[in-house]
């Protein structure tokens, strides 16, 4: 077992190294659906409770502050994110019940026409469905039919997949006053007439040939539009940003990180963080700490909650030798909406080294804890650890593990800190944690159920290998995480590669917040299972890695109903009401960094990615036509020529920049063309012109001229041919196996 947990450090590597091969994807016209018939003291007094208005008729996108700080009065829509701002992904609609759901049919399906993952939570207001698929783009749809109203693509240039960590997704869009709001991956803000999609703005949030991306959803609070970035690994300085509605001008930007010193600092809050930092950090792209997901707002306090990721590198060892908190990294952050103005933090990790990000779900609520009725906001972060805020004050009042870790002992309730086990900063040898880079909970969203007072998380459950790497440079433009990418590698044998597999898990963790501990759980055969939505129905439904989406009774988990979606599910469900018929619906579309990395342990089940929004009623009748295709990689390489010098650099390389698409030792996901069947590794030069050359740049293939030099270009193409060896070696041997065990 020991000899399997030290070469888990596969699934620790470098997740968002690197290249990055697409299909060509030129979004074909739109499909018919398929249809069935802070402190106290510095508190600002708070706003006028606000009188709910229902939308006028004819209405399109009429939300507002009004509308939407009484979103409980208006449970047919959902109107952010979350449904609502305190997001907690639970809706009052209940003609759709654990008594009755058997009946559950397709109602109608929409193909969104990409190949790539589908991470959106839909919008639905005033009968229409405003959704994202990969690439960035928006389609508007009639919640009612899914008939196709209109799409908006922002023609993002395909090399710019060079600068992601998981692929073109986008996890949708924000609505306010009769527009549509959403983040490009390239950066740019659009504001989009509701009505037609047509452009009414759009502005540039950073500079495009920076290695920031977009992939998060903007929400707006107060007549501005707040949006982040991501790209922590690639080496920037986070930031979230705010808008006005109206023409996209910046209202403020609040930095994650300090910058340089001898540059001044832009605030005091700046000039705190700089004080737990080490080293210079700013020449190593920035320091990280990118906004790349979860947001949260009270309107009673004014209070707006984000939270913020991973460093650059991820190894605090490079980043800020030396040590210290690192200030904002992984931290909970509640600031003013209309100024920015910082209030209070909480790091949930201080000075992290393994990419525990805190940008997963935020949810508020109002739980009683010791007697008295508190006002929290809730998180399951990357580490490992369940912790309940008092997001007044940012005031840690309860701290659990959910899954068994390996890093820390506890978070110590004195000071806020967990106490970590010796050698999990794996300065001296490499260490193996529990969580993995992935963590025990990513991107996908968690629920909570005030019904039953539990949260549902979608749980990872996965150990990795993290070692000190024997050379670091930092390389701008692509991943730097500084941690052995060789160290990190899959083993050779595949007996050993498939006991990894076993440890890879994934599950649906209902969480009780008030006495920190599980109530139930469901196993899976997998991770990467999509988010969760609860219901006054004593529902929770979530979609599945191996191509379900299901619904479990919310207070106990017995499944009740499921429905085979043709795909991997990644992206949370929602549930919305027209007419007095209550509808479910959920994006569908395998993808995302394990569906990227971990090839070797993808599902069959996940595959092909069918992109498609499926929406379900009491009695549906649609059914989605037949999948006739199915991804698969052909192995016939050339003889392998190179010497044992040529190949080790080759693999260095790799796991450094390419891995973090085209998957660990060369085993692709499909989602992208595995390597190792490629036709240029026949082609010495064709290979170089792609890698090089950037031949391949409107696929999604960017040049790495500046990043890879010729000897290590045909290094890689040498390592690969030797992986595609042992590939087809594998598979005969696989299919003799299988015949033998026929006869």
């Amino acid at each position: 077992m020991i000899r399997y947990l030290v070469t888990l450090s596969a699934i620790a590597t470098l997740t968002t190294a690197l290249t990055a091969c697409d299909r060509s994807e030129q979004p074909a016209a739109p499909s018919e659906p398929v249809v069935a018939a802070a402190p106290a003291d510095t508190a600002p007094k708070p706003a006028p409770k606000p009188t709910a208005k229902p939308a006028p008729k004819n209405a399109v996108a009429a939300v507002d502050a009004r509308r939407l700080q009484q979103a409980d009065k208006d449970p047919g829509s959902w109107m952010s994110y979350g449904r609502t701002y305190s997001e907690q992904r639970f809706s009052p609609l209940k003609k759709i019940n654990a008594g009755n759901i058997a009946p559950l049919g397709l109602a109608w399906s929409y193909d969104l026409e990409t190949q790539r993952g589908i991470e959106a939570t839909s919008i639905v207001v005033d009968g229409v469905m405003y959704t994202t698929s990969s690439w960035s783009i928006v389609h508007a749809l009639d919640a009612r039919t899914g008939k196709h109203l209109w799409t908006f693509d922002p023609q993002v240039a395909k090399d710019k997949l060079k600068h992601t960590c998981c692929g073109p997704v986008n996890r949708g869009v924000a609505v306010w006053k009769g527009k549509v709001f959403f983040g490009a991956l390239d950066g740019r803000l659009f504001a989009l007439n509701a009505k037609n999609g047509k452009v009414n703005w759009e502005v540039a949030t950073f500079d495009p040939t920076l290695p920031y991306t977009i992939t998060g959803a903007p929400r707006v609070i107060k007549g501005k539009v707040l949006i982040g970035n991501g790209g922590a690994e690639f080496g920037v300085r986070g930031f979230l940003s705010a808008y006005d509605v109206k023409d996209g001008s910046l209202a403020w930007r609040f930095y994650t990180v300090p910058g340089d010193p001898s540059l001044g600092f832009e605030n005091d809050t700046m000039k705190m963080a700089a004080d737990t930092w080490k080293g210079e950090w700013w020449k190593l792209g920035g320091g990280g700490g990118t906004v790349w997901d979860s947001m949260a707002y009270d309107p009673k306090l004014d209070l707006l909650y984000f939270g913020v990721g991973n460093g650059t590198p991820w190894n605090q060892e490079l980043r800020s030798p030396g040590g210290g908190d690192n200030l904002f990294l992984s931290s909970i952050v509640a600031v003013r909406p209309e100024t920015g103005e910082y209030v209070w933090h909480y790091q949930t990790t201080p000075g992290e080294s393994w990419d525990y990000t805190a940008t997963q779900s935020l949810i508020l609520a109002n739980l009683k804890l010791d007697g008295k009725t508190r006002k929290v906001i809730m998180q399951a972060p990357k580490n490992g650890f369940f912790y309940v805020l008092d997001r007044e004050t940012g005031e840690l009042l309860s701290a659990n593990n959910y899954i068994d870790i390996t890093w820390a002992t506890h978070v110590d309730m004195e000071t806020g800190r967990p106490v970590e086990v010796a050698g999990a900063r794996y300065e001296k040898t490499p260490f193996t944690l529990f969580p993995s880079y992935l963590g025990g909970h990513n991107w996908h969203p968690m629920s909570y159920s005030p019904k039953t007072g539990l949260v549902y998380i979608p749980v990872l459950d996965i150990p990795a290998v993290y070692g000190q790497p024997e050379k670091f440079k930092y390389n701008p433009g692509v991943s730097n995480t500084g941690v052995d990418g060789i160290v990190s590698a899959l083993p050779d044998e595949q007996a050993e590669r498939d006991a990894i597999g076993a440890l890879v898990k994934g599950r649906l963790l209902a969480w009780d917040p008030v006495a920190q501990k599980e109530a139930w759980r469901v196993e899976y055969r997998g991770p990467w299972n999509g988010g969760t939505l609860a219901t006054a129905g004593n529902l929770v439904l979530q979609g599945t890695a191996d191509g379900k989406l299901v619904a479990y009774r919310a207070d106990n988990g017995k499944e009740l109903w499921h429905f085979p979606t043709q795909t991997g599910v990644v992206a949370p469900p929602i549930t919305y009401e027209i007419d007095g018929e209550q509808y479910i619906s959920v994006n569908v579309g395998w993808g995302g960094a394990f569906a990227l990395v971990f090839g070797e342990y993808v599902q069959a089940e996940s595959l092909p990615n069918v992109s498609r929004v499926l929406t379900f009623k009491l009695g549906g009748k649609a059914s989605l036509p037949p999948v006739t295709w199915t991804p698969a990689v052909v192995f016939n390489p050339p003889e392998l020529t190179a010497n044992a010098d040529t190949i080790k650099l080759g693999f260095e390389t790799y796991q450094d920049t390419c891995m973090g698409c085209h998957g660990l030792n060369a085993v692709s996901g499909l989602l992208i063309p595995d390597l190792r069947g490629s036709a240029f590794l026949w082609d010495e030069k064709g290979w170089e012109a792609v890698v090089r050359g950037g031949q391949l740049k409107d696929r999604g293939m960017a040049s790495f001229a500046d990043n890879i030099s010729a000897e290590e270009s045909e290094a890689i193409r040498s390592y690969v041919i030797q992986q595609a060896q042992r590939g087809k070696a594998e598979r005969q041997k696989a299919e003799a196996d299988k015949a033998k065990a026929t006869k």
